[in-house]
């Protein structure tokens, strides 16, 4: 039924790629005459056979012994015969492209379809749009004229999709074939998402720029550094900068900035617009395969920000030393703006945190970031001016409570368990940090602003975490902070312990 252009010995016949020039999407027409080679099969006994006969003649196609052409007529052919069997198709593509032990394709336009006709403009437009959002990549194009290539089941996959129809009647086989089409390009390697965009922006010209817009998204699939620079952009973006990495965004920042208008204000006539950072990192962030760098990067971006706006602060202040005392009051009002921003920055790093990797990344912040963060030291520059130092302490603790309060929730839930478990574990790494079992890396100035910080905000915002807490956990934090000359908080964070830390809370009160 399906290559019947084969001789019974299994050659190929003397129809060539240019005999069998007749269109692709029209190899199901002559339904009425093959009628008859159809098997009359169970529908089950049929799917259960796709895998091994896309599998045969795909290796026949690898050896030569069957045209591109005709493979892709003949699973169309089945395709057409029973629908059901395009996502058994996608599947054992996708997986044999995961696999990676088929030879290239050369996609010359002879035998498999050539994207050279649009291939070097959809490149430079998918650069174009990273730029905008302050993502610079070295190069996206093939280096000299080498032909394009895809992996041999991605070419069969591709040239197999352009030959649906683009009607109501194909929405189904656009739904399944879709989105594996487009998951299976960006995991291959570049640059075989510009080759697939390129065939489909040929096919559909009026999806050019929709087309563009979703493969400059692959980009982040296989590059840390790309996902780096578009963090950056959004706290460039959501902050306000007039820094050039910005440059076609606005410089006064918040939610417009980060997010734009939606994609279809991108669709601009003569050219797209520049997309929001924030709007392509959320249309993003599901491809990216590794996330486990993610907590450490936001966390450097939350801190950096807070490093940088004290300084400023410090800047202010020190150029107003010696000034009348009305001078001195508008420092007040920008130490307010700093502490705004600063809050602004922690809860876009929460947000993007708990959008990218939920309580698991979470979990990651509080279980490994944080610790690694105070024992080596990171980011810290030594001899830091004091307030410089504490704002950043401050910065790193609502960073901390938001990540836990949007995974976990404030009050009593089904995540209370795994809460409680992440609660102790961290507040045993504060409680041993403050009866110095081990040497911190960090700043003392920074590591006080946490520990105050964070133990604040939980008693005031979190009151439930504390109940979670051990007792001698809690003893040993009151200890502490009463070493730190902070009896009120340390008598107030054993009240939240409820009735099991009375003991504790008497020998503070009577030590």
């Amino acid at each position: 039924m399906m290559y019947r252009k084969l001789s019974k010995g299994g050659t190929v016949s003397s129809t060539t790629g240019t005999s069998a020039s007749s269109s692709l999407s029209n190899s199901s027409g002559s339904v009425g005459e093959e009628a008859s080679l159809r098997p009359m099969l169970p529908a089950w006994d049929i799917l259960g056979a796709v895998p091994f006969v896309v599998d045969a003649v795909l290796t026949a196609c690898a050896h030569g012994r069957l045209s591109p052409r005709d493979l892709t007529t003949g699973l169309r052919d089945l395709v057409d015969f029973l629908p059901a069997s395009l996502a058994i198709i996608v599947s054992y593509f996708t997986a044999e492209v995961t696999r990676g032990v088929w030879k290239p394709a050369s996609m010359n336009g002879t035998d498999w379809p050539s994207p050279a006709a649009n291939l070097h403009n959809i490149e430079s437009q998918i650069k174009e749009v990273l730029a905008a959002t302050g993502v610079h990549i070295p190069s996206l194009t093939v280096g000299g004229n080498a032909p394009a290539t895809l992996p041999l089941p991605l070419a069969a996959l591709v040239s197999l999709t352009i030959t649906f129809k683009l009607d109501k009647s194909a929405e189904h086989l656009h739904g399944v074939a879709g989105p594996a089409l487009e998951s299976t390009a960006g995991g291959s390697p570049w640059p075989s998402t510009p080759i697939v965009a390129a065939l489909w922006a040929q096919k559909v010209r009026r999806w050019h720029d929709y087309i563009v817009f979703f493969s400059s998204r692959t980009v982040f699939k296989q590059d840390k550094h790309a996902v780096v620079q578009l963090l950056k952009s959004c706290f460039a973006a959501a902050l306000g900068s007039s820094n050039s990495l910005v440059s076609k965004l606005t410089v006064h920042g918040g939610v417009g900035a980060l997010l734009g208008h939606g994609f279809r204000s991108h669709l601009a006539p003569g050219g797209m617009s520049p997309v929001a950072p924030g709007f392509l990192y959320l249309r993003t962030y599901r491809a990216i395969y590794d996330i486990m760098f993610i907590p450490e990067e936001i966390l450097s971006l939350v801190v950096g920000v807070a490093r940088d706006l004290s300084t400023m602060e410090t800047d202010e202040h020190c150029g107003q030393t010696g000034k009348s005392a009305h001078r001195l009051k508008s420092r007040q009002l920008s130490l307010a703006v700093v502490m705004a921003k600063v809050k602004q920055a922690s809860t876009l790093g929460a947000s993007l945190l708990c959008v990218t990797g939920g309580s698991g990344l979470v979990q990651i912040l509080y279980q490994e970031t944080l610790p690694t963060w105070f024992l080596s030291g990171s980011g810290t520059k030594p001899k830091s001016e004091g307030s410089v130092s504490i704002l950043e302490g401050y910065a790193i603790a609502h960073f901390s409570i938001l990540c836990g309060a949007c995974a976990w929730g404030m009050n009593a839930s089904s995540l209370s368990t795994k809460r409680a478990q992440m609660i102790n574990y961290h507040m045993g790494f504060l409680a041993s940090a403050l009866q110095q079992k081990f040497s911190l890396g960090c700043e003392h100035a920074t590591w006080k602003a946490y520990v105050i910080g964070f133990l604040s905000m939980m008693i005031t915002c979190a009151p439930n975490w504390i109940s979670d807490v051990n007792l001698e956990t809690l003893r040993k934090l009151a200890i502490g902070l009463r070493w730190w000359h902070e009896p009120e908080l340390a008598l107030a964070l054993l009240e939240r312990g409820g009735c099991r830390a009375m003991s504790a809370a008497a020998e503070l009160v009577m030590s």
